[in-house]
Formats: C-alpha cells, sequence, structure tokens
C-alpha cells in the first residue's frame, strides 16, 4: 500500500482519486442494483440491501479504474477523456491499477459476506467483460459495443441475485431492458462523439457509418426492443400489467426519438435521443417498481 499512500500525500489527491473512480457514472449502476434487490427481495432486509449497494459501487469503480489504466493513451486522444488524471500523468498507471485491484477485492468481499457469493460472481462476471473483453475488444470491431452492454446490464442481476439468491427469469428480464436501453443511448453519443472516437482509433459503428444509417436504425431497432421487454414485465410478474404498459409507453416514446434521428441524423436529432436515453430509463425504473409495489 506504499505506492498509494505516496501518492495520496500529494496535493489535491482526493479529486484526482474520486474521478479515476467515476462516481457520477457509477452511481445510475448502483441504483440499478437497489433496483434488481428491490424487486428480488420478498421483505427488504436493510443490512444486505446496504452491502449490496457498497459492494457493488466499489467493483464498479474498481472497473472504472481498471479503464482508464488500459484506455490511457487513447484517452489523451480524445478531447472529452484527455483531462482525466492518467493522461495527464497526475496519477500513474501502477498507482491505479493498485487502486483499482483494491476497490474490486474490496467489493468482492463485501458482496460474498453482506449478501451471498452468487451476487459476488455476478460481480466478478461484471469487472471481467467490461475491464478484460469489452475494453480491448472495441479497438478492433463495431460489434464491441454488444459486448459491452453485457456488463452495463448485469447491475441489476446482482441485486436480484443478492436478494433471491438464484438467476431466474425475471433477472434476465431486467438485464434485458437495460441491455436494449444502452444501445440507442450509446450509439446516439457516439454519433455525437464520432471524429473522437475515430481520433482514438475505436470502432465504433458511428465511426464507419459516414451516413449515420446504419447507427440510426440500431438506435430504432433497440428501442423497440426495450418497449417489447417492458410489456414482457407483466407476463413474468415483475409488475403488474399496468405499470408495465406505462414503462412500455415510456419506451415508445423513446422510440419516437430514435425514429426521428433515422430520418434526420444532425447533432440536434442526435443529442435529443441521448438526452432522453438518461429521462426514459428512470421512468421505466418508476413504472415497475410502483408496478411491483402494489402486486
Amino acid at each position: 500500500m506504499t505506492l498509494l499512500t505516496a501518492e495520496a500525500t500529494r496535493p489535491n489527491r482526493a479529486a484526482l482519486w474520486l474521478a479515476l473512480a467515476k462516481p457520477r457514472l457509477n452511481a445510475l449502476a448502483v441504483a440499478t442494483v437497489g433496483i434488481g434487490f428491490y424487486l428480488g427481495a420478498g421483505a427488504l432486509d436493510l443490512g444486505v440491501l446496504l452491502s449490496v449497494l457498497i459492494g457493488s459501487g466499489l467493483v464498479a469503480a474498481g472497473g472504472a479504474a481498471f479503464n482508464q489504466v488500459a484506455e490511457r493513451d487513447l484517452d489523451a486522444l480524445m478531447t472529452r477523456t484527455r483531462s482525466r488524471p492518467l493522461p495527464l500523468g497526475d496519477i500513474s498507471p501502477a498507482a491505479g491499477q493498485l487502486f483499482a485491484t483494491v476497490l474490486s477485492i474490496a467489493g468482492f468481499a463485501v458482496l460474498a459476506l453482506g449478501a451471498n457469493p452468487l451476487s459476488a460472481v455476478v460481480a466478478l462476471a461484471t469487472l471481467v467483460s467490461y475491464a478484460w473483453i469489452y475494453t480491448p475488444l472495441k479497438r478492433r470491431t463495431s460489434l464491441a459495443v454488444l459486448v459491452g452492454a453485457v456488463p452495463g446490464a448485469l447491475p441489476p442481476v446482482i441485486g436480484w441475485a443478492a436478494a433471491t439468491g438464484a438467476l431466474t427469469v425475471e433477472a434476465w428480464l431486467l438485464f434485458g431492458i437495460v441491455f436494449a436501453w444502452q444501445l440507442p443511448h450509446f450509439h446516439s453519443l457516439a454519433w455525437l462523439h464520432r471524429d473522437d472516437y475515430a481520433r482514438a482509433g475505436f470502432k465504433v459503428l458511428a465511426v464507419d457509418d459516414p451516413t449515420g444509417r446504419r447507427t440510426a436504425t440500431h438506435s430504432l431497432v433497440w428501442a423497440l426492443v426495450l418497449a417489447v421487454l417492458c410489456l414482457l414485465g407483466a407476463a413474468v410478474g415483475v409488475a403488474s400489467p399496468a405499470f408495465a404498459i406505462a414503462a412500455a409507453s415510456f419506451s415508445a416514446a423513446f422510440s419516437l426519438l430514435a425514429a426521428r434521428f433515422v430520418f434526420d441524423r444532425s447533432p440536434a436529432r442526435a443529442r435529443s435521443l441521448f438526452l432522453g436515453s438518461l429521462i426514459v430509463l428512470p421512468l421505466i425504473w418508476i413504472a415497475l417498481v410502483a408496478g411491483h409495489a402494489i402486486l
């Protein structure tokens, strides 16, 4: 731990370590873990819930740090990432690697001891698929976005596993909802920053799609899939039919934004779709949580 201690003695280190952990980005993932736990739990055990939130948050922070260590040279090429601590040289790669390792191990321990081993295993799958499969793969193929959507969709599965000790069809439906949501969310962002991605050598669809037609079409297809999956919430018993329909209606409105992007692939339409993605997922969760509460 001497390496971390030495790094921590420099001025303003707390803010740099916090940036390496990406707490704002990971807050959504941790909230989704909590929703998965709530939807799976018969009765809320606040002690277990706290362990799940802390443990998953530590693992998510570790994954973010591992990612930034691996991509530090590429981040230096992109306008929106060049000010991160590693490209600037404010934190050394060795210290970043150690920081990520400590956070991840601590998170696994909290999950395994405070909830159950299955939740820790799912969290491990999340970390491995993100840091060691998706991260290098996105420099090789645009299909990497589908791989990257897997760790992004596993947080509610962690919560469900912690609450039930099993991976049932309900858990995989929640996985599907987040998986489908991520594709229009990412494609719209990638279209807005396609020059940055091209400069760093990331093989995202938007980089190899000069007209944006494929990027926009993929966004629309996955937005429609999202609406169908929300409806299935009633079929598997996650929420009452009325609230599942409400969630699907939010997704349908989101699909309209994606359709507008198909016909007008301007930055304004892409930005509207991206901002809509930030709104629609919380609305879906609110509907499903409310629908579950009255079952």
